[in-house]
């Protein structure tokens, strides 16, 4: 038991480490709006395009999945992640900040999409539900820390000291991912009868799952890079370095996103991804408020219900494929990350045209569907080897 709290330990900072670079650019938005004259959509597309790389990666990722030594491809991924985090510092204009974004994104997404298929093929049924969670989890800190450390680094020292920072901790999950994940090529049996992309496409479950996924990121990425603009401008008029504070709202995810597994156990997925969905969505009325506790009261149930429903489909995707779980995991991300560059291009333009309320009620449209989305969140063949399969959920998969 201590071994496995240990090696979850592990990849919940391997995760972090992975992701660190994702979202914490985001709390120096207004910093970066100002050092390269341009508007707040402009910016926060150009922030996030690293979502585009993170598509184009896991689409690449599921298509040579079989073929790529998991352990090494992390490694290598988290090392080549260092130069364009480094090189962002002297990034001259916002055409270049774009590009090297988009080259961070592929590496990121390479390592994501290769661990994830590593859980998936090596851990035990038993040990697959908490590892999975524990990754979550540090997808999850990655999102608080990384914002803090980037705020606080930025005003106290600039921006070029915050992304050297970041190159750094990329080289450190290099040297942890050669030393805590074990050798895994991929698995035989999968290699040899796993099915390929179309088979994937070709179910409903999945196809619902992949869908999820684009609006999940879709309404986070809308949420968490313009509610930056909304802070810094009065009547908030909060500063740059407690903006990064304002982060803070992520511990109380930190600390459910691993109860998922169990929630999916007891009430099944669907109703598991509403209670989620819901919980967001009672955020959003008080990210219209004037006054910052509601604000952040409102930011905080965003992110549990966002988080927590993430955890879930991801979950829900290693059960609904019943083979080949690389390259659904990649499919997987391709459509999560591709919801975050849409999300951050439409809502951007709601913002910037009509304001706030539009991009909250955008926000709003995105977890409506994906929970009418999530009625077709079943499917009886996969669930019976599955570590958070319950005889309840796979009597519902028979009959929907």
């Amino acid at each position: 038991m201590r071994t496995e709290r240990f090696s979850n330990l592990v990849i919940g900072v391997i995760a972090f480490l992975t992701l660190v670079d994702l979202f914490a650019t985001q709390a120096i938005l207004p910093s970066l709006v100002a050092h390269y004259g341009v508007s707040p959509a402009a910016m926060g597309l150009a922030v996030n395009s690293s979502t585009f790389g993170m598509a184009v990666a896991g689409i690449a990722v599921s298509l040579l999945s079989r073929r790529i030594d998991r352990r090494k491809g992390v490694v290598v991924s988290l090392a080549l992640l260092a130069i364009p985090t480094a090189l962002l510092s002297v990034a001259p204009d916002l055409a270049s900040f774009a590009a090297l974004r988009v080259t961070q994104g592929l590496f990121m997404s390479t390592a994501f999409t290769l661990t994830l298929a590593y859980l998936a093929e090596r851990c035990s049924v038993r040990a697959a539900g908490a590892a999975f969670a524990a990754y979550i989890t540090g997808n999850v800190a990655s999102n608080l820390f990384g914002r803090l450390m980037s705020a606080a680094l930025a005003d106290h020292y600039g921006l070029s000291v915050s992304f050297h920072l970041f190159a750094a901790l990329n080289i450190v999950g290099a040297v942890l991912a050669f030393a805590g994940l074990r050798r895994a090529t991929p698995m035989a049996a999968e290699s040899a009868a796993g099915p390929g992309l179309v088979q994937h496409l070709r179910n409903p479950a999945l196809r619902a799952s992949f869908a999820i996924g684009f609006l999940i990121l879709f309404a986070f990425i809308g949420t968490f890079t313009y509610v930056n603009f909304v802070l810094a401008r009065a009547p908030l008029a909060v500063g740059p370095m407690q903006i990064g504070l304002v982060y803070l709202v992520f511990l109380p995810a930190i600390l459910t996103t691993p109860l998922a597994g169990h929630a999916v156990a007891r009430l099944g997925t669907r109703r598991t991804f509403w209670a989620a969905s819901a919980l967001a969505g009672l955020g959003l009325p008080l990210l219209l408020a004037a006054v910052l506790p509601a604000v952040l009261f409102g930011l905080a149930l965003v992110g549990v219900g966002t988080f927590f429903a993430q955890a879930v489909a991801t979950g829900f995707v290693g059960r609904a494929a019943t083979g080949d779980r690389g390259s659904a995991g990649g499919l997987y991300l391709a459509s999560y990350f591709l919801g975050g560059l849409a999300g951050s291009f439409v809502l951007g333009q709601l913002f910037d045209r009509f304001g706030w309320p539009a991009c909250v009620a955008g926000i709003g449209a995105a977890l409506a569907l994906a929970a009418l989305l999530a009625f077709r969140l079943a499917h009886g063949r996969a669930m019976e080897n599955h570590p958070w399969h319950t005889g309840q959920e796979h009597e519902q998969a028979q009959v929907s």
